[in-house]
């Protein structure tokens, strides 16, 4: 078992410190900027931060790492829209990304939520580590107001917007993934060698029931542990190798999702961020 806390507080204490870098160039067509650092991860989530004034800043677009020449040491990075404070009590103006600007990313990465197929796991996994952890019944409450027993990348979405979460972390076949809670991208993958007993769906978590909406996407119940989960990995990851290997050896349940894999980057994944799978 100390592996397994190793191996995790490692996984959080790589991507813990906040980042906070200037925009050297930007392409206002396509939406991408880039940034100088040393080095970085692809899939990392933040935001981009405008300086107005001496006192006052002001938060214009969602940033996503997209790729890291680790020769030139630059990022660049996809931007979207900021919906983590979308509220019309705010004011808006007419500001635009520009050269400058600075870019934050990691930021929440201290707090998490597991998702474990049972109790034991969850606390196993759990036990003894500094991560601010999350509990699930703050998720399956969440799930149950938007009436999905089966959970979506959305529903993660609204999780770390509502509760500052900035990992999320998933116990899959004897492994931790680590995940960017906003774009779903792997970070890490820890083994952890644990027997799996039992199995509750959606996850392990202490709210009886979880109301399930009369029609939509999300709205049946849950039926299988890993293919779900595996599956929100695999449209999220889709150019991973480390997955697909995964994949490979999961047997005929997982085999139809190597059919999901773009190793070519053919799939624009930035407006998926916050779809609805």
């Amino acid at each position: 078992m100390r592996y397994i806390f190793l191996a995790l507080i490692m996984a959080v204490a790589a991507f813990a410190e906040i980042i906070k870098t200037p925009i050297v160039s930007i392409d206002k067509e396509k939406d991408e900027a880039v940034i100088q650092i040393g080095a970085i991860d692809v899939g990392m989530s933040g935001f981009v931060v405008h300086k107005i004034d001496a006192k006052h800043t002001v938060i214009l677009k969602s940033a996503q790492i997209k790729e890291f020449d680790a020769k030139n040491k630059t990022a660049k990075i996809a931007l979207s829209e900021f919906t983590t404070l979308d509220t019309e009590s705010l004011p808006s103006g007419k500001w635009s990304v520009g050269v400058g600007d600075d870019v934050i990313f990691a930021f929440g990465y201290t707090r998490a939520l597991l998702v474990a197929p049972n109790e034991e796991i969850y606390h196993r996994v759990t036990k003894g580590s500094k991560v601010q952890w999350v509990h699930p019944d703050i998720f399956a409450t969440l799930l149950s107001y938007n009436g999905h027993p089966t959970p979506l990348r959305s529903d993660f979405t609204a999780l770390s917007d509502s509760n500052s979460i900035g990992i999320v972390f998933v116990y899959l076949n004897e492994k931790v993934f680590t995940l960017d809670a906003k774009s779903f991208k792997i970070l890490a993958i820890s083994e952890a060698k644990l027997e799996q007993k039992e199995v509750q769906l959606p996850f392990y978590t202490r709210v009886p029931e979880i109301r399930a909406a009369w029609w939509g996407e999300g709205s049946d119940e849950l039926e299988e542990y890993e293919p779900h989960y595996y599956e929100l990995l695999v449209k999220a990851n889709a150019q991973d190798k480390r997955l697909y290997e995964i994949i490979k050896s999961g047997g005929e349940k997982l085999e139809d999702l190597l059919e999901e894999f773009d190793f070519e980057g053919k799939r624009d994944d930035r407006k998926k961020t916050f779809g609805l799978f």
